[in-house]
């Protein structure tokens, strides 16, 4: 069985790749930033919020759980969702070692 393509990238393009996805839509970052505002966690408050369906939060809600940036409890009924402070903190990382990087702009694009 051959390589896949991610295994070819160092680990830390693999890392930043997997944050920029997770951010990659708009409703999930809206999520990450009610959970963030709430400064707690939450549970079953985001179709009010966000206006989508419960399918569609459902799946954004398994994509941030899947990469490890929120984390969920079940109480009763309902799951309930937080930040994962280290991951976050790991995607922080990642971020600013990305941006923080000197550019030059050449003059051939000028």
């Amino acid at each position: 069985m051959g390589l896949t393509k991610t295994e070819i990238f160092a680990d830390q393009h693999n890392k930043l790749a997997i944050a920029f996805k997770v951010l990659g839509h708009p409703a999930r970052v809206a999520i990450l930033q009610y959970i963030i505002d709430k400064k707690a966690c939450i549970c079953n408050d985001l179709v009010e919020e966000l206006g989508l369906a419960q399918a569609t939060i459902s799946q954004h809600l398994k994509e941030l759980k899947n990469t490890g940036i929120i984390q969920g409890t079940i109480e009763g009924k309902s799951v309930c969702y937080c930040i994962n402070e280290k991951i976050w903190k790991q995607f922080q990382y990642e971020f600013n070692g990305f941006f923080n990087q000197e550019v030059t702009v050449s003059s051939c694009c000028s």
